[in-house]
């Protein structure tokens, strides 16, 4: 779900419809001893967000509270959102259902939630470094405790490539084209736009082979358009390989197989 500041529902907290009962919205907010520690976002891995649909992923977390307090009286939920901090955060991810948590001992919870994050969550400018946050509510729904910076995390816009070698076949000792194309997702828009100005490697493998060796480096074209030529050697597979960036994650095009006559 999309998290916006203005809509916050009670002392400039983030709403978080899903979860706060009617009775978050009665005036005033408890003091919960409640703190979070390890967190971990995807398993440590980026959140990589296509420009239509979603990627799932969980969080898991453990949540110590004061010794008089019962799992009754208080819940949790995990966020990653963009910014300083929560409250004035814009963007941000929680779950759409309660967490599930175990309890470890008299004062501690382990707990996991799965989140869900599409591109209406996001806008472009925001790609690259996220926080992992947390926010504890007392029985009656009213959030009393904001955790903010327990880690960073990395949401990225997901990346595709496409490889062509022709001709198809060609003779030995001939120049081979290969062309493609490296495109990102595009949040703003809700489709896949071309990434201007990367370096992308070509890389060749040998029939037989199981290692890519890199021939050259490309740079895209303002329409992520990538184009070069080789020498035709031997057989074999011939694709482009992007690194990624802070933003966008690496990839690599399936091989396009070429016959060398």
């Amino acid at each position: 779900m999309r998290i916006r500041a203005t809509v916050a529902a009670v002392s400039g907290a983030l709403a978080l419809t899903a979860f706060v009962a009617p009775a978050a919205h009665a005036a005033g907010s408890t003091t919960l001893a409640v703190t979070f520690s390890s967190v971990q976002v995807n398993g440590g891995k980026a959140v990589v967000v296509p420009a239509t649909g979603s990627v799932k992923f969980s969080i898991t977390y453990k949540v110590t509270h004061a010794a008089g307090l019962k799992s009754s009286d208080f819940f949790t939920v995990p966020v990653i959102y963009h910014g300083s901090a929560i409250k004035s955060s814009e963007y941000g991810v929680a779950p759409s259902d309660l967490p599930s948590c175990t309890n470890t001992s008299s004062t501690v919870e382990s707990c996991k939630a799965t989140l869900s994050a599409g591109h209406n969550d996001m806008v472009n400018s925001t790609a690259g470094t996220w926080q992992a946050g947390g926010i504890a509510f007392d029985k009656n729904g009213n959030p009393a405790v904001f955790a903010n910076n327990l880690g960073k995390v990395s949401v990225q816009r997901l990346s595709k490539l496409t490889v062509n070698a022709a001709p198809e076949p060609v003779k030995k000792g001939k120049t081979v084209t290969v062309t493609g194309t490296l495109t990102r997702a595009n949040w703003d828009a809700a489709k896949y736009s071309g990434y201007a100005g990367q370096s992308v490697k070509l890389q060749f493998r040998k029939k037989g082979s199981s290692t890519y060796t890199t021939l050259k480096t490309v740079t895209s074209s303002s329409t992520g358009a990538l184009k070069t030529t080789t020498t035709a050697t031997v057989d074999g597979y011939y694709r482009y390989s992007f690194a990624g960036t802070s933003t966008t994650p690496t990839v690599s095009a399936t091989g396009d197989y070429v016959d060398v006559q």
